[in-house]
C-alpha cells in the first residue's frame, strides 16, 4: 500500500506524539492517501478523533509538525466535506476545531461533495460529446451508440450514489448486462 510501513515499539515515531497516537494518525492517513486524498487530511481528522476535544490551528499544527498553512487549507477542506466543525472554546478568541464522529454522516458527505460532482460533470461531457458527435457527420453509429453506453453508465452511478446517499447500501446487480 502506498506510503505504508509497519513500524514495531522500538522505532520513533513520525512526530513528537506518543507512538500509539503517531501509528493512529499515520495508518489512516495512509488510508485517506490510498482513496486520493492528501495523506494530511486523514492524519489532522484522526487527531481530532481520537483525542475527542476541541483543538485551535496551532496545537494541531504543532502536534502533527505541520506549516501554519498547511493547517489551514486542510481545515478549510475537511470543513467543506463535513468531516470537521469549527466551534468556538470558552475561554479562546481562537477558533477550534472537532472531528466528525459518524462514519456514514461522514462518508455521505465527502462522496456527496467530491464523487457526486465528478460524476455529474462527466455526465455533461459526454452529454455534449454525443450531441456534438451527432452533428458531425463523420461519426459511425456504432461510435454514437458507445458514447450513450458511457453516458448511460455514467448515469447509473449517478443513481447508484443516490441511492446510497439514501439508504447507505450499494447494490448494483441490475446494471450487470451494462457493463
Amino acid at each position: 500500500m502506498k506510503g505504508y510501513t509497519y513500524r514495531t515499539g522500538d522505532s520513533e515515531p513520525s512526530t513528537h506524539l506518543p507512538l500509539w497516537e503517531a501509528l493512529v494518525t499515520d495508518s489512516v492517513g495512509d488510508v485517506i492517501e490510498f482513496w486520493g486524498f492528501k495523506r494530511n487530511h486523514g492524519r489532522v481528522w484522526a487527531l481530532l478523533y481520537i483525542r475527542r476535544e476541541p483543538m485551535n490551528a496551532r496545537q494541531i499544527q504543532e502536534d502533527l509538525e505541520l506549516s501554519k498553512g498547511a493547517v489551514s487549507m486542510i481545515s478549510r477542506d475537511l470543513e467543506q466535506w463535513n468531516v470537521v466543525s469549527r466551534v468556538r472554546h470558552p475561554g479562546s478568541s481562537a477558533w477550534h476545531f472537532v472531528a466528525e464522529v459518524d462514519f456514514m454522516e461522514m462518508i455521505t458527505h465527502v462522496l456527496q461533495e467530491r464523487e457526486g460532482e465528478l460524476i455529474r460533470r462527466v455526465s455533461t461531457d459526454l452529454k455534449d460529446a454525443e450531441k456534438l458527435a451527432r452533428e458531425s457527420k463523420e461519426v459511425e453509429q456504432e461510435t454514437l451508440d458507445r458514447i450513450k453506453r458511457m453516458r448511460t453508465l455514467a448515469g447509473l452511478m449517478q443513481q447508484a450514489l443516490d441511492i446510497f446517499m439514501k439508504t447507505a447500501r450499494l447494490d448494483v446487480s441490475d446494471t450487470r448486462d451494462l457493463l
